[in-house]
């Protein structure tokens, strides 16, 4: 059989060499740099014969494009078949790459200096083969229909955007990780229209270079033996009888020669806030990168250990003048208005109505802050409204005007009382 090539180009992590490596059927192996080799072994049952496909695999980095020609030397250029990753992990990089890497293959086969009569008969070849393609029959075993001797004189002609861009070698686009395509719906909200979008995009590339589109997902399995099938059917020419698949969105499997422009604006009949030609920059953008902050914990006190610190504190206070505790520095409007009701409430001569009113009151916004739940700032400052009524901070310091009243008129009471009984004893 022939000793047949592939090159595989794609942007850094996109997943080449596992793929390569499931169809070499290894799990175990090393990831090299610059230019990879694999192969996979290929059977033909028909002579009982077997050969290696070489895979090689060009490293992500533009620096080492220059390795191609080690790949694809001039005189296995019509052995070899080109394929081109697509990582659909990350759309937004979709078309700018599959252009990136069909301008670096583009590159290579024009330094390569094929004589002109020669670069012709093989893009002529991928032009025959590409209007020759016939849809898998209906039979048992699958074979292709035939096509009658007039079908077989006539080839239908190109459409305006189809191979455009002949590279004179077969292409076929790989979109891989393709299991991510549940992860753009739930993190970055797409929706059908943004996929049909995407795979609109890629297919009209597909066109221009007369490509084949496979979607690939190494994680499930998803196609990975249609690949395999299908590209010793265009480098030995085995046999190949699976129809193209465009139902499933993330197994996707378009042949050369199958899809046209009509075919490709059944899509665009999904859409509803797209139209197919919106830039693809523009709908597709990157998402913005979330920032980790690493927030400092604060371990809250215990309440007990809380509490007798409270404590404390009140105990420092310094005497009560006149009825009302005196707090130097008045640091907080609500601390001091605080330590005025615990003294309250530890004195016991409170009710739990007053001390209820008084912490509502803290929480209550000042009118015209217009705050989420009292737009235009409608309550009076310093109230709460509670079973109709209007109680606040007045009535904590109608409380504490009560208390003070109370000790005054007591101390009053005692030094009439002392004064009484020391005149009586003189």
């Amino acid at each position: 059989m022939l000793f047949t090539y592939f090159l595989y180009l794609g942007e850094v992590g996109s997943g080449k060499t596992t793929l390569v490596a499931k169809l070499q059927g290894i799990e175990e192996y090393m990831k090299g740099r610059g230019l990879e080799y694999l192969y996979f072994s290929v059977h033909d049952d028909d002579i009982d014969d077997y050969t290696r496909c070489n895979a090689w695999v060009l490293d992500g980095d533009l620096y080492h494009k220059g390795l191609q020609g080690v790949a694809v030397p001039v005189g296995s250029i019509e052995d070899t078949l080109l394929l081109i990753t697509v990582d659909m992990s990350r759309p937004w990089t979709a078309l700018d790459s599959l252009q990136k890497w069909a301008a670096v293959a583009r590159e290579h086969i024009d330094k390569l200096r094929v004589a002109p009569e020669k670069l012709r008969e093989l893009e002529h070849k991928i032009v025959k083969q590409f209007q020759e393609y016939t849809e898998p029959g209906s039979g048992e075993d699958g074979t292709p229909q035939r096509r009658s001797d007039e079908e077989e004189g006539v080839l239908l002609p190109l459409g305006d955007n189809t191979l455009t861009h002949n590279l004179g070698i077969p292409v076929v686009v790989v979109c891989t990780k393709c299991d991510a395509i549940s992860t753009l719906e739930k993190e970055h909200d797409y929706r059908d229209e943004h996929l049909d979008f995407i795979q609109s995009h890629i297919r009209h590339f597909c066109l221009q270079y007369g490509a084949s589109l496979l979607y690939t997902s190494v994680k499930e399995m998803k196609n990975l033996d249609i690949l395999y099938k299908y590209l010793v059917h265009r480098l030995y020419g085995f046999p190949f009888h699976c129809s193209a698949q465009v139902v499933e969105r993330d197994a996707v499997f378009i042949p050369s020669g199958w899809d046209n422009e009509k075919k490709i604006a059944i899509l665009h009949e999904n859409f509803q806030t797209l139209k197919p030609d919106d830039s693809y920059e523009d709908v597709v953008v990157k998402p913005p990168v979330r920032k980790i902050v690493h927030e400092k914990e604060i371990q809250a006190e215990d309440d007990q250990v809380f509490l007798v610190k409270l404590q404390t504190l009140l105990a420092k206070q310094p005497a009560v003048t006149a009825g009302r505790p005196v707090v130097t520095g008045r640091p907080q409007v609500h601390r001091e208005q605080a330590i005025d009701v615990l003294i309250i409430y530890t004195t016991g001569q409170t009710s739990e109505g007053v001390l209820a009113n008084f912490f509502n009151s803290l929480l209550t916004k000042k009118a015209g802050t217009g705050g989420p739940g009292t737009p235009g700032g409608n309550n009076t400052p310093g109230t709460v409204r509670k079973s109709g009524s209007k109680l606040g901070l007045s009535d904590v310091q109608a409380e504490l005007d009560r208390i003070s009243n109370r000790e005054t008129d007591s101390d009053l009471s005692n030094a009439n009382d002392t004064a009484a009984t020391d005149g009586q004893d003189t």
